[in-house]
């Protein structure tokens, strides 16, 4: 099969292309930056997903399925063209590929679609809408994204299409939010608060991805391994410092002190968990992780030890 990935370039398209690879597929890659060190077998176009050149790509290789990872969050691009690439991005995928005769469409979005609040509940499903965006301005981007790529399940009935809405990730190639947040000696919380944090290995992320090329649901499903763990859990596990700030002082600290610097509305989801009901997806597929939590967490601290300043 002609797999087709825009975004392939990140830490977690190098796994995801390795495991297409050695299950036969023919692996074509899109992506504005370069692809270093991408496995023998992979076609690359290094080309913007918004651009006329991916265009030619869909039209020329004719792609049986594409995986769409072409997003960025926040804390990789802080910029108004971070819209233009998730939102855009996406629209371009789901144009081309009903122009070109695709046959599977796999969106890869993010639990924190949902958004972080105190009467959030505490599992949630894929039927609930997204909350937080007038706290948290910076997920508008992916949840409209996200949004869109729900409606192509009946704009393009000529091909399925599957929403994924994933957990945070953690292993040993740092890759995705939770690693970012991790990745210093520090780490900060707000002083009263210990919420649940919800993700699940790396590799478990690509088996939900080769799963679900696989068996090709049909819809938007919630993608999550082991149970949440407590966030100064996370911290501990990996090798970081635990540092409890008061709320009235939390801001003014991040981004000094050796802490990670964060936007206002991110604040909420270190405040309260965002956790999801995954039943459906595994039912839909099959699908069961292989590495608890903890094996994630000791993976990342092995690759990522406590820096010592």
């Amino acid at each position: 099969m002609r797999v087709l990935v825009p975004g392939i370039a990140g830490r977690l398209g190098k796994l995801l292309a390795t495991r297409l690879l050695e299950k036969g597929h023919d692996v074509i890659g899109i992506d504005r930056r370069p692809f270093r060190e991408a496995p023998a077998g992979v076609s690359m176009f290094e080309v913007d997903i918004r651009k006329r050149g991916a265009e030619d790509v869909f039209r020329k290789v004719r792609p049986h399925a594409v995986i769409h990872m072409a997003t960025v969050t926040h804390l990789i691009m802080q910029s108004e063209d971070r819209y233009r690439i998730n939102l855009g991005g996406t629209r371009a995928v789901f144009e081309h590929s009903s122009t070109y005769g695709v046959e599977h469409v796999t969106f890869v979005g993010r639990h924190t679609y949902y958004g972080a609040a105190a009467d959030s509940p505490l599992f949630h499903n894929e039927d609930e809408p997204p909350m937080g965006l007038a706290s948290f301005p910076e997920l508008a981007d992916l949840v409209a994204a996200d949004l869109y790529a729900g409606s192509a399940l009946w704009r393009y009935p000529s091909f399925v299409t599957s929403v994924l809405r994933m957990v945070y990730t953690l292993g040993p190639t740092g890759h995705g939010t939770l690693a970012t947040f991790l990745r210093g000696r520090r780490v900060p919380t707000l002083l009263g608060f210990d919420p649940l944090f919800h993700f699940m290995h790396e590799h478990d992320v690509v088996n939900a991805l080769v799963t679900t090329l696989d068996q090709r649901p049909r819809g938007v499903f919630n993608v999550a391994g082991p149970q949440p763990v407590p966030l100064s859990m996370v911290i501990r596990e990996t090798g970081r410092t635990n540092v409890p700030i008061p709320g009235f002082v939390f801001s003014n600290m991040l981004g000094r002190f050796g802490l990670p610097k964060l936007p206002a509305g991110a604040l909420a989801h270190i405040k309260y968990p965002v956790t999801v009901d995954g039943g459906a997806f595994r039912k839909a597929t099959g699908f069961a992780h292989t590495i608890d939590e903890m094996g994630a967490m000791r993976a990342y601290r092995k690759a990522f030890p406590r820096p010592s300043s």
